[in-house]
């Protein structure tokens, strides 16, 4: 017997060739639907074989998400000084400089 809990559609791939940038975030789209999944799927087994695996598989999606994630903030924290120099080069002279934000944790 087969049991199958889907929380909603999975994100599709179109055909389309991404930029690095895009696919990461494609991928975190799909990371994110499988830990939704598991999560789902674990709600529901009371085996405590199923259980089990359910337990094996928060922890991959959890660990892929998590890398995911670590990756594309990198990923923006390369491109976000680049993309600033070329705001201020772009700028007119008579407008004020941009101040970059800072995130302060609350």
């Amino acid at each position: 017997m087969r049991s199958v809990f889907r929380i909603g559609r999975r994100p599709q791939d179109n055909d389309v060739p991404l930029t690095y940038e895009d696919r990461l975030r494609l991928d975190l789209k799909l990371a994110k639907w499988e830990l939704e999944n598991a999560y789902a799927g674990f709600d529901y087994v009371t085996d405590p074989d199923l259980v089990d695996c359910y337990i094996f598989q928060l922890n991959a999606a959890m660990k892929r998400y998590k890398y995911l994630l670590n990756r594309f903030n990198a990923l923006q924290k390369e491109t976000l000084p680049a993309d600033a120099e070329i705001l201020h080069a772009a700028l007119p002279a008579s407008e004020p400089a941009l101040q970059p934000l800072t995130v302060t944790d609350a």
